[in-house]
């Protein structure tokens, strides 16, 4: 799932995170969050700067967030969704292969 990187970035804790084109595509279409088109800054900014949360049920998972004051309709925040995963290397080894998998926004009080 790497190829096709939009951009990347590290978070607070020093993991380094990635957005794909097809998870942009995904995001942003009209049935799903469209409104985050607007809003592409913020949500790099949530990975970088926001709180993160890992699920409960599945480890590998971290929902961010982070508030905004300017956001679609009445919400507050940007959540995102990331899986940390690994892939091999040239080498056989393991490597860090963390990347968003969605992002909404949501009016969180």
């Amino acid at each position: 799932m790497t190829d096709g990187i939009r951009w990347g970035v590290y978070d607070r804790h020093g993991n380094q995170i990635y957005l794909t084109e097809e998870r942009w595509q995904h995001i942003t279409e009209p049935t799903n969050h469209p409104e985050l088109l607007d809003y592409e800054r913020e949500l790099r900014q949530t990975v970088e700067q926001g709180r993160r949360k890992q699920d409960e049920v599945n480890p590998q998972k971290y929902l961010y967030t982070k508030a905004f004051d300017h956001l679609y309709e009445d919400n507050t925040h940007i959540v995102v969704i990331i899986l940390f995963r690994f892939r091999e290397n040239e080498q056989g080894r393991p490597v860090a292969n963390n990347y968003i998998v969605t992002a909404y926004q949501k009016e969180i009080g």
